[in-house]
């Protein structure tokens, strides 16, 4: 069984990535999710998925803003993935939410599931959405995917329990055509293997000339502080002398010149922001290569990233980690397929009721 897959703010391809890979075969039968087109509005975005995903037919990828999108052009599709702009509903920043210009967008999802209604649907934000206008907005979009005939089980997928070697937490929503009657289960690794960021950095080394390797330069103040800062530390926990402390009234961002602790894995990497936010090597006084934060964000090496420094930094830390992703896929795969997902494990408990009441798992372990 094969899933045609269309995509709406598709970035530079980890969602398609991890549905590529989630393939299995079982008494004979394939499960798989093939691409059938996508659309973001980034042109650097756009060339990036299209050469990696989908070279042999890179019109298939089409670069425009959703909102002047055609969806009546659009061809037929059995499941959809979207990752709607999580920029009103980060922690970080004003939180504007369904009010913010960025809210809406992902109505433009619930119209392709309206038209198409394809089997299953994934779609991805940050954490903070269950907290945007106080929790009306997420109310209000569980609602909308409802509305047009699917049955909805949301998480927050803490990403280290999941092969990925970042402290990445994302809220996924999957939903299952109502009249299939079908009951996709949270999957939940037995016995998940932690990654550190030295482990997915130095195993194995990034060869000299890899694609996207580029080092940042970085001034002599930059370094200078960096040598006073430890792993796991920030320009606010370490000890740093008068002339290289930050002068910074209000909220202090705690990845600020924050290196890597490489025995645990990576803080969350971010697409945006200024000096200090590069995220910083454990052990030299430098921000990390773009290929170094594609490895946290499980990208293969041979994953090439298209566009400007700055423009490959931005659709890495943007991109939904597709090994992670991945596993989910599987878990819906093993849904059609009549398989069930086992999530049962000691270090796991059931304790944290999910966004609709529901008991679901929470890893006993944190790393802050």
């Amino acid at each position: 069984m094969k899933f045609r897959l269309g995509e709406l703010f598709c970035g530079p391809g980890g969602i398609a990535l991890g549905a590529k890979e989630a393939a299995f075969i079982i008494n004979g039968k394939e499960f798989s999710i093939v691409h059938e087109w996508a659309n973001d509005y980034d042109k650097d975005t756009c060339e990036t998925y299209s050469k990696n995903i989908c070279s042999v037919n890179t019109k298939s990828v089409i670069c425009k803003d959703v909102r002047k999108l055609n969806i009546d052009k659009l061809t037929e599709i059995d499941a959809l993935a979207f990752g709607f702009p999580c920029n009103d509903f980060s922690i970080v920043g004003e939180q504007k939410g369904i009010e913010g210009p960025y809210g809406p967008l992902y109505s433009y999802g619930v119209k392709i599931l309206q038209k198409f209604q394809p089997f299953w649907f994934l779609a991805e934000n940050v954490g903070g959405l269950r907290n945007s206008n106080d929790g009306k907005a997420f109310e209000k979009i569980i609602e909308d995917l409802r509305d047009v005939g699917y049955d909805v089980k949301a998480h927050l997928y803490k990403f280290e329990y999941y092969e990925v070697p970042q402290r990445r937490h994302r809220i996924i929503i999957v939903g299952i055509r109502t009249d299939l009657n079908l009951d996709f289960k949270i999957p939940i690794l037995k016995s998940p293997r932690i990654i550190t960021s030295r482990e997915a950095i130095e195993n194995p080394p990034i060869i000299e000339n890899s694609p996207n390797n580029e080092l940042t330069n970085q001034s002599n103040n930059v370094i200078e502080r960096l040598k006073h800062i430890k792993p796991g530390e920030n320009a606010f926990t370490a000890k740093l002398p008068e002339h290289l402390q930050l002068n910074i009234r209000g909220a202090q961002i705690s990845q600020i010149y924050k290196r890597l602790d490489p025995d645990k894995p990576a803080y969350t990497i971010t697409g945006s922001g200024g000096g200090g936010t590069h995220v910083y090597h454990w052990k030299y006084n430098r921000a990390l290569t773009n290929r170094e934060r594609a490895r946290l964000q499980t990208f293969p090496d041979d994953f090439i990233f298209y566009g400007s420094k700055e423009s490959v930094r931005k659709q890495i830390g943007m991109a939904v980690p597709p090994r992670g992703v991945k596993i989910i896929f599987e878990a819906i795969l093993k849904t059609f397929a009549g398989i069930a997902y086992e999530n049962t494990e000691p270090n796991i408990k059931l304790s944290q009721k999910n966004l609709f009441g529901e008991l679901v798992s929470e890893s006993t372990e944190e790393y802050s």
